[in-house]
């Protein structure tokens, strides 16, 4: 059933305000996928701040281009949704790559930097760490990095230390057994 203008405008209008809030967006076709695979794809986008959003291709043109953007959605392959990242500019490729892996979902190509990028490009940053990922990385990195100085200057401390235990006098030797006589076995007798 065809959409009423109303309906249109109020797509519109959704969209217009995605493509201008997003860092990223990714395109891919969405043809073959059940109800359960979109709802657990538009779950897990809603998880990592990612809105994905299905529109006509019309529609994506218009307001990709009221955005600022040039794009041409007819020339990109199926029925497209769009999946539009605010925070992360690798969260939108990033789930719907993961959702491409056990659906017939495909990726077709996306923004990023302002830019449309062919369907490799997205293949390749749907591949790369998200940014919580590259985050705690980061941590785990600088958190080994006091780690490995404090090994380091105890190891130096040690080595330093242990010159003067073996120079100072030795330390109290444990007292030598007094020499007591051995008590001599009893001679074994033989057996009658």
């Amino acid at each position: 059933m065809p959409k009423t203008r109303e309906q249109k405008s109020v797509v519109m209008e959704r969209l217009t305000k995605a493509f201008k809030g997003a860092k990223a967006v990714t395109f891919a076709d969405y043809k073959g996928l059940t109800v359960p695979q979109v709802d657990a794809l538009r779950g897990k986008a809603r998880e990592a701040g990612v809105e994905y959003i299905v529109a006509k291709k019309t529609l994506l043109t218009r307001a990709a281009k009221d955005a600022g953007y040039d794009l041409d959605a007819k020339t990109m392959p199926g029925m497209l949704g769009a999946a539009f990242s605010a925070d992360d500019e690798v969260a939108s490729a990033k789930i719907l790559g993961d959702a491409s892996k056990g659906t017939s979902l495909t990726l077709v190509g996306g923004i990023f930097e302002g830019a449309f990028v062919p369907k490799e490009k997205v293949d390749a940053l749907s591949k790369l760490p998200g940014k919580h990922d590259l985050l705690g990385m980061l941590v785990g990195t600088l958190n080994g990095l006091p780690a490995a100085l404090v090994r380091a200057l105890n190891a130096i401390r040690e080595q330093k230390e242990e010159p003067k235990t073996e120079d100072a006098a030795p330390a109290e030797a444990a007292p030598a057994p007094a020499e007591t006589p051995a008590e001599a076995p009893a001679p074994e007798q033989p057996a009658a």
